[in-house]
């Protein structure tokens, strides 16, 4: 016979079928790119969206989903928000649909204070 019976050897000096971290090691890096990539990022941009939704306040000018923009009027519960879009016209929305807030309303504690201030810059 012109050829002999070869046997195959584990390269490396493992056992045959055995594990090493370098076969692992892709896995993780691969894992731990997307997670500062992707995965942080949006979970950042959601909690920035959740605060900016429990923030919502009458007077805020607000855009939603829809691309309509208009006043919070009344804040209805957790899950409703009435925006007057024209005056007059009222439309009720489910506060999720909100997209961003163009302005900021004062509150009402706050407005009292700028006016004593100005106010009292009026006097001197």
């Amino acid at each position: 016979m012109l050829i002999s019976t070869a046997y195959a050897q584990a390269a490396g000096g493992t056992a045959g079928g055995g594990f090493d971290f370098v076969q692992l090691a892709p896995l993780v890096l691969i894992f731990v790119v997307f997670y500062f990539l992707l995965i942080r990022p949006q979970q950042k941009k959601a909690k920035d969206h959740r605060a900016m939704l429990s923030a919502l306040r009458r007077g805020d000018r607000v855009v939603t989903g829809g691309g309509i923009i208009g006043t919070v009027s009344k804040v209805q519960g957790d899950d409703e928000v009435v925006i007057e879009v024209a005056e007059g016209v009222r439309v009720r929305v489910v506060r999720s649909t909100v997209q961003s807030v163009l302005t900021r309303s004062e509150p009402a504690g706050d407005k009292d204070k700028s006016d004593k201030d100005k106010s009292e810059e009026a006097k001197k």
